[in-house]
């Protein structure tokens, strides 16, 4: 049981948890709420129960594929490959690893027999390498996913029903009368945009704060940092939320130093990607990230193609157990992680990772000291312009941009018209937009990708 902190635990708090929630979720017919109660159980469970609750999903999900989705079928036979005849874990490296360029290629023909596209859920993201990418889930597979990220936020100590703080890219705000009171009822969120990242949006975002009082800061882990950084400098000292959790981008050790330090409470690192939602997070032991494998099947992948052992870094390769839409089998995220051997103090029997990597983007900046997020800024663009594969932001001054872009068929002059109009509204009007189109966007020598990068100089 979580210790209650009567700070943060305020009756309307009780009555989000025990009442309005639930009965927002029945009136739905949405699976989330027990399905939370049903996770709260499952960690606890011996990790030889909990794979075999993994391993009946497995096999669920390639019969189904190969049963209901054509292009599995064709895929499977191709490789003389039966899910029949999968009878452990080395029989699954018999399946082909399924890349971004080969979703893009087959698009809405990974659908499912007896769904359609447009009454599904599209989830379209820039991804961890600044990629566009169209995915498809169904509304109960959305609501699996929101149950598991209910479970992995109350390990910080956030409780159900308490108010949320999230530094995060173009949030969506909605004044109307009937909105406010539904997130009154259902639960407070307030946004420090990272696309405004300046000392007054974060005087405004302080002013928030404390009218609300968040228990949990949640947000892009650079952004994170910046935030701190500001307050450091404003000597503002009262921002005292209960636990803040890092995601998005790679939690530099020394950001982590100073996020705690400055708002004097523990950070916990998650990982996750918008394609299959929630992959692994921190528990208040901070000794690595337990890996979320009730939904997901994770692997870890050499350049050999031979499985990494603990404490080798490894390509990370997901199946998702729960998405039978559009399933995602033996998929390539693009992101290196580190798999690991150690059994946490905690009492979960959920296996650990120790690390990510891959994911690094650098705050781009406006002339009167305002930052932004290269995350927020690619996936902008890449979610709302057609023909861009992938893109690369350079900032060489505060008058010269580079835009390296990955085109694609639908890539034309009305996109670079747009993608020029977009960037110097963002920056400045009379900023040099420079456009290049390549072929590939390149890893740095550390094998990470950088979709932004900053150029100028602290000087």
């Amino acid at each position: 049981m979580y210790e209650i902190d009567s700070k943060y635990t305020t009756p309307m708090t009780i009555i989000r948890k025990y009442l309005t929630i639930p009965i927002y979720d029945y009136t739905r017919s949405s699976p989330r709420y027990q399905y939370w109660k049903y996770l709260e159980r499952t960690q606890y469970l011996s990790e030889e129960i909990i794979r075999e609750i993994q391993w009946s999903r497995i096999k669920y999900i390639l019969d189904y594929a190969y049963i209901n989705n054509v292009y599995y079928r064709n895929r499977f036979d191709e490789y003389g490959i039966n899910p029949k005849q999968i009878k452990d874990h080395r029989d699954i490296d018999r399946i082909p690893i399924l890349t971004k360029d080969e979703i893009r290629k087959v698009g809405i023909s990974m659908i499912s027999n007896g769904y359609n596209a447009d009454r599904l859920m599209k989830i379209k993201t820039g991804g961890s390498t600044g990629t566009a990418l169209e995915l498809y889930i169904t509304e109960k597979c959305s609501e699996y996913r929101n149950a598991c990220a209910m479970r992995h936020d109350r390990w910080t100590g956030w409780e159900i029903g308490q108010p949320i703080a999230a530094v995060w890219g173009n949030p969506v705000r909605d004044a109307s009368f009937r909105s406010k009171l539904k997130h009154y009822l259902l639960g407070q969120y307030i946004y420090l945009d990272t696309m405004k990242l300046n000392r007054n949006a974060v005087l405004e975002f302080v002013k928030e704060w404390k009218r609300v009082i968040p228990t949990l800061l949640f947000g892009h882990a650079h952004s994170l940092y910046v935030l701190a950084k500001y307050l450091e400098e404003l000597c503002i000292e009262d921002i005292r939320p209960k636990s803040i959790i890092s995601t998005s981008m790679m939690l530099l050790s020394h950001e982590r130093d100073l996020i705690e330090r400055v708002l004097r409470a523990k950070v916990f690192d998650r990982y996750g990607c918008e394609e299959v939602s929630l992959i692994a997070s921190e528990c208040d032991t901070h000794d690595g990230m337990h890996m979320n494998i009730e939904h997901l099947y994770i692997e870890f992948i050499k350049e050999n193609f031979k499985r990494a052992k603990p404490g080798e870094h490894g390509k990370i390769v997901i199946t998702d157990l729960m998405n039978e839409a559009m399933p995602l089998i033996r998929y390539r995220v693009e992101d290196v992680g580190i798999p690991s051997s150690k059994q946490c103090s905690c009492g979960r029997a959920l296996p650990l990772m120790e690390d990510v990597a891959g994911r690094t983007a650098d705050f781009l900046r406006r002339r009167d000291g305002t930052l932004i997020a290269g995350v927020s800024l690619i996936e902008n663009t890449l979610t709302n312009m057609s023909g861009i594969k992938q893109m690369q932001i350079v900032q060489k001054s505060f008058d010269q941009i580079i835009l390296n872009i990955v085109m694609t068929n639908e890539y034309c002059s009305s996109t670079e018209n747009a993608l020029r109009k977009y960037i110097k509204s963002v920056f400045d009007h009379n900023v040099n937009v420079d456009i290049s189109i390549i072929d590939d966007i390149p890893q740095d020598i550390s094998g990470k990708y950088r979709f932004s990068i900053c150029e100028i100089s602290d000087n």
